[in-house]
């Protein structure tokens, strides 16, 4: 039973409980608003069946949310003070395991049962790094459902010409349907950030990317100011012929020969990886 003095919200709760003082270096923000959480889970599509992975678990305000909704949840979280409140949170259920540990290291593919979706509130500093390593390395994940840095989001689902079109917009979008779902206001979070947020929604249309498709398209944007090809001849282990060979690919899919990487539709450098073959792109050296 919850004290009456004590706060009916469950993270405030916890924060008083377990003694815990949000650490900004790490990025937390924990959810306030228990309203969000609908929001979330109808967004996500819950089923019985699904496996979750929950990264950020926080103060597990979510995740005690998730648990009961989903077959199996795993919860992620790196801050190792943070885990007497999340075994509190998942106490009741038997179906969900915490992992203390730093999702950006941790061995995603290792994960039994496999997650085939991932709902996260992700901290703001490695959103994009978890959710692009979550698809490489969850071949079985079908959709993502994430709480991320508004601009994050509007990266992720950039279109091409955009000045937020890069590289995190193409190998998204190169494997999934990508788009910012809504806004969230700074006020459902404690402490709360000097950003807004947004919910962003990744549904799986193909295959992981290749190593090497992966490190062209980072070549092709690490100098934004140089055209493709020339931001491409600069690359660690770009052979000399490179340049050439992208100008020619490039006039071969009707672009012009000193267009720029975001230019280019996410599927185009998938061409143009095709087109340079495996010796040229091969040499170049993965992120």
């Amino acid at each position: 039973m919850i004290a009456a003095s004590e706060p009916r919200q469950a993270s405030l709760r916890r924060l008083r409980q377990f003694g815990v003082r949000p650490n900004r270096e790490l990025g937390q923000n924990f959810l306030i608003d228990d309203n969000i959480l609908g929001v979330i889970g109808s967004t996500a599509e819950l089923a019985p069946d699904d496996v979750v992975l929950e990264v950020g678990g926080g103060l597990g305000v979510l995740s005690e949310y998730l648990a009961p909704r989903v077959g199996y949840l795993h919860v992620v979280e790196v801050d190792p003070a943070l885990a007497p409140a999340l075994d509190d949170a998942l106490a009741p259920f038997e179906n969900a395991a915490v992992h203390v540990a730093d999702a950006v290291r941790l061995d995603l593919a290792a994960l039994a049962p496999a997650p085939t979706k991932v709902v996260a509130n992700l901290p703001y500093g490695v959103a994009a790094t978890v959710i692009l390593r979550s698809i490489d390395e969850l071949p079985q994940a079908r959709l993502w459902v994430a709480m991320v840095q508004r601009e994050v989001g509007e990266r992720l689902a950039a279109a091409p010409g955009s000045k937020t079109y890069g590289a995190t917009s193409v190998l998204a979008q190169l494997t999934c349907d990508v788009r910012v779902a809504r806004r969230v206001p700074a006020t459902v979070f404690h402490p709360a950030p000097r950003v807004e947020s947004a919910i962003v929604v990744l549904r799986r249309t193909g295959a992981p990317v290749s190593r090497g498709l992966s490190a062209l398209v980072h070549a092709a944007f690490a100098h934004r100011r140089k055209t493709l090809a020339g931001s491409l001849a600069l690359a660690p282990g770009a052979g000399e012929d490179l340049r050439d060979a992208a100008r020619a690919a490039l006039g071969g899919m009707g672009h012009p020969a000193d267009d720029r990487a975001e230019r280019l539709a996410p599927a185009e450098f998938a061409r143009l990886s095709e087109l340079l073959g495996d010796d040229r792109v091969g040499q170049l050296a993965p992120r």
